[in-house]
């Protein structure tokens, strides 16, 4: 206060007081987390309500709004997915089951806007595993007091934390790992220094900044809405009326001069006379316009700091940084945001969701797909393995590397195609298409390329082709077995072999087990076409199928006990190498591995005949039999002692009556194949193992 003296109209010194206030704009604090007495639950912010002021300044700030956006969008990218999931298939499709992909959007979400996300684990009965993960809106989350050991034990659930009653009682819900009951909250928050119970966002030192942000819009809405018509004084000069006329007189005027079209602000003034009337001082801000353009540019570049905002343009914001013209600079400003921002965020979540997936037994090596455009990865096949490839990229190395088709080199054109074989020795080129794009492959036939060698070759080997790349080196066989040679060494497996009849469609092919059946297979990837046309040859088919049971037929048509009964489908198999291991087979093998490459097959039942032959008929690789009495399993031991070899189950569908199913482009993804046969023949667990892979290699016990 500051005591100054006039003289009054008397002329006597009088004391008048003039007071000054100091009035402190509001300025940014952090949150205060509140222990309150008689409350089992902590507040967050002075009036518990701080996720509210988050959200607030997101919906109120453009530039935070992008911000937020944006990043949530780049952590979540196109999903999770998993490197090993062909090698996982049964644990990755529970994954993927638990962790939905609007589930984890959500949680990125709140991750990057609240600071923190809450996932609700519902567990099965008896809490054998993990039955479903739920995000959970952690707005209405506080978080209970911690016990003496410093654990937080449990969250307390409200809708409306600013309007909680005295006589309300949030819901308790137990933390994840704390307690026995079917419902637990899993909370994810990055450590912050200083903070316990709830972690502040990442853009804490923003926030201020888009708090102003949203103030100068506000003003500048005001101000149009307003009309730009400036304040007024109003002086009545005539004598000071009653407070009646004073107010009677107020309305008038503001029912003449307000209004959305024509709105302002007055200051009305009585006076006794003229000279005695009211006097305003304006205090003008000189070049406002570009005060308030300062602070908005200013506001945005500050919300960008706190964001750790590399480059506007990566958020679809424009600026004058020049970045719009050079691709380079957008290229590492992207990797740098990339590598710095988004990465710590996913790796915080693949952390928690490894721990939520590990209850239910379940490993897998998780990434993100990225959003990151695939010009702008850098990788290095060199020092990088296929997984470290796929997670940089979000991209499967099949699908990057769109010229490798089952481990094999496609060919834009067939002249390549065919120029590859005729080094290889195999010939002429098939097709195999990708994603709608026909590529051109060596070999008359896929299975042909697959296949280390092709009828009448052997493999001794590898070697370099003209363009440097490693092949097999495929030999003509040096002699050639005679009828009975033949005869001694594939026994009733040299007539029974049949190549399927074009009306036999290729569908897939299995090494290895799986808990589902051949019906579980086929059903899967086939889809029958349901017409009265293929109902009557489905009747037909039938019963060709069941008068056909015993012997086998050179078209494929012969019955199988593991073909489907209704004749959709049929379940061959035909003989393949187990092991990348070069040298030259035995006979049976080599000539084994001819007959397949040439596309024949076997039933289950031929090769049943084949390792416990009738009366009479000749033993199959008789020189591997130690003594005639002793029984040999050729669907088991194949070749015998230290076999590099294996069988391999091929399924057929009939075209006429059959689809493929929707299912197959998943099916390819993981690999869900069968285990059991629907027929459990001898030694089926062994056939997919090669034998030198078995225990004692295959040799018999002493």
């Amino acid at each position: 206060m500051k005591k100054t003296i006039k003289r009054d109209n008397n002329g006597r010194f009088a004391k008048h007081n003039s007071e000054f206030s100091f009035v402190n704009l509001s300025t940014y604090t952090s949150p205060e987390i509140l222990e309150v007495q008689g409350k089992d639950w902590i507040k967050y912010g002075i009036d518990n309500n701080y996720f509210q002021f988050l959200i607030d300044r997101y919906n109120g700030s453009p530039t935070n709004n992008a911000c937020v956006n944006g990043i949530s969008q780049q952590i979540f990218g196109k999903g999770i997915n998993a490197t090993d999931a062909s090698m996982k298939p049964e644990q990755y499709a529970q994954m993927i089951t638990l962790l939905k992909p609007e589930m984890v959007q959500k949680i990125c979400y709140d991750l990057k806007l609240m600071g923190q996300a809450a996932i609700q684990v519902i567990y099965s009965k008896g809490r054998k595993k993990i039955a479903q993960c739920e995000h959970f809106p952690i707005e209405t989350l506080r978080a209970e007091k911690a016990d003496e050991d410093g654990n937080i034990d449990g969250y307390y659930y409200f809708n409306d934390w600013a309007n909680i009653k005295p006589n309300d009682k949030p819901l308790r819900i137990p933390a994840y790992g704390t307690s026995k009951e079917n419902i637990e909250i899993y909370y994810i928050k990055p450590y912050r220094a200083g903070f316990y119970y709830y972690s502040p966002v990442d853009y804490q030192g923003g926030l201020q900044y888009a708090e102003l942000e949203e103030e100068i819009s506000n003003y500048h809405l005001n101000n149009i809405m307003n009309g730009l018509a400036p304040s007024m004084l109003i002086n009545f000069n005539n004598g000071t009326p009653n407070q009646e006329q004073r107010e009677l007189i107020e309305q008038r005027i503001a029912q003449k001069f307000s209004g959305s079209s024509n709105a302002g602000k007055f200051i009305l003034a009585f006076n006794d006379n003229k000279e005695s009337q009211a006097e305003i001082t304006p205090v003008q801000l000189s070049d406002a316009h570009q005060q308030y353009q300062f602070l908005s540019e200013e506001s945005t570049k500050k919300i960008l700091v706190a964001h750790r905002v590399v480059s506007p343009m990566l958020l679809g914001i424009k600026d004058s940084t020049g970045l719009g013209n050079n691709a380079d600079e957008i290229k590492t400003a992207s990797l740098l945001m990339d590598n710095t921002v988004i990465r710590p965020f996913q790796e915080l979540l693949i952390k928690c969701f490894d721990q939520l997936l590990a209850y239910n037994n379940i490993s897998l090596n998780l990434y993100f797909i990225t959003l990151q455009p695939l010009e702008f990865t850098e990788i290095d096949p060199t020092i990088q393995d296929k997984e470290d490839i796929e997670e940089e990229t979000g991209v499967e190395m099949e699908k990057f590397s769109l010229k490798m088709i089952d481990g094999k080199r496609a060919y834009k054109t067939k002249e390549e195609a065919i120029k590859v074989a005729e080094e290889q020795g195999c010939g002429g080129y098939h097709e195999h298409e990708v994603n709608g794009e026909v590529w051109f492959m060596p070999c008359k036939n896929h299975e042909m390329l697959k296949s280390p060698c092709w009828d009448g070759y052997i493999k001794k080997g590898t070697k370099k082709n003209a363009k440097g790349e490693t092949v097999n080196n495929c030999v003509k066989m040096t002699t050639e077995l005679s009828e009975e040679d033949v005869e001694v060494v594939l026994g009733s497996l040299a007539t029974s072999g049949t190549k399927m009849e074009d009306k036999w469609v290729f569908v897939d092919e299995l090494d290895e087990s799986s808990e589902y059946s051949n019906e579980d297979w086929a059903n899967y990837l086939i889809k029958e076409k349901k017409s009265t046309l293929n109902k009557i040859r489905e009747i037909i088919g039938l019963k060709q199928a069941t008068e056909t049971n015993v012997g086998s037929k050179n078209d494929g048509s012969a019955y199988s006990d593991i073909d489907s009964k209704n004749g959709l489908y049929k379940i061959r198999y035909k003989y393949a190498r187990g092991m990348a291991k070069s040298g030259q087979s035995r006979p049976f093998c080599e000539k084994m591995m001819s007959l397949s490459s040439q596309g024949l097959v076997w039933r289950i039942e031929d090769i049943d005949l084949a390792s416990y032959p009738r009366k009479g008929s000749p033993k199959v690789n008789a020189g591997f039999r130690h003594r005639p009495d002793i029984e040999y399993n050729i669907f088991e031991l194949k070749g015998g002692i230290y076999c590099q070899h294996k069988w391999v189950r091929v399924l057929y569908r009939l075209e006429s009556n059959t689809e493929i199913s929707e299912n197959l482009n998943n099916y390819k993804k993981v690999r869900t194949i069968p285990q059991s046969y629907l027929r459990n023949p001898r030694g089926s667990k062994k056939a997919a193992i090669a034998t030198d892979k078995q225990k004692g290699r295959g040799a018999y016990p002493k």
